[in-house]
């Protein structure tokens, strides 16, 4: 029986949209590739979500990558705010979740940037019952230290918990805890296949 309802973050509660957030900027489109390829679509931008180093040592890691469009990337960079937006459904769905006896966590790799500039997108965070966001810890999925961390300070029992994510690998890292798993593409989709688990809502 599921006892406790773990959420993805980013493209499950939220939208996240680097592409969206970069055309506000109206970059030719070179720029915008090349500011693409040194920071969102390069594995340095994990730095963010692992939260070991601090925002100006990930953004010098962009600017190592691409030095000669520096200053874009300090330009766009210099506030994250739309990055991440709001989806409606959030608070609803955690206080059906909630109204059903379910417990609700997080687990998603998110910055400590992200978090702060975009504050307005995270406004369900207080109705979680918490849970890990990646800079926090200092792992991000699908380290295996992420869901061992998760387990333990919740004192889950896996089995009895699902787990929705975007990401095919980040939901086989909790699989391999025993964690059940729902690959998400919407939220009409993901009540379907939580009532298959047995989940009312």
């Amino acid at each position: 029986m599921i006892k406790t309802v773990i959420f993805d973050i980013g493209n499950v509660l939220v939208d996240y949209n680097w592409r969206g957030f970069f055309e506000q900027f109206d970059l030719e489109p070179e720029i915008f590739d090349r500011l693409s390829q040194a920071s969102v679509l390069n594995e340095d931008w994990n730095e963010f979500d692992r939260g070991v180093l601090s925002t100006e040592e990930v953004l010098a890691l962009f600017r190592e990558n691409d030095p000669e469009i520096a200053e874009v990337i300090d330009r766009v960079f210099e506030n994250a705010r739309g990055l991440v937006t709001k989806r409606d459904y959030a608070i609803p769905w955690m206080k059906k979740l909630h109204a059903g006896g379910y417990q609700v966590l997080v687990l998603s790799n998110f910055s400590q940037k992200v978090l702060e500039d975009c504050s307005d997108a995270m406004d369900f965070l207080p109705y979680t019952d918490g849970g890990i966001l990646s800079y926090r810890e200092k792992v991000i999925k699908p380290m295996p230290e992420i869901y061992e961390r998760l387990i333990a300070q919740n004192a889950l029992v896996p089995e009895e918990c699902v787990f929705l994510d975007d990401l095919q690998q980040n939901l086989d890292g909790a699989a391999a805890f025993g964690i059940q798993t729902i690959l998400f593409t919407t939220k009409e989709q993901a009540e379907e296949e939580l009532k298959k688990l047995g989940v009312a809502l």
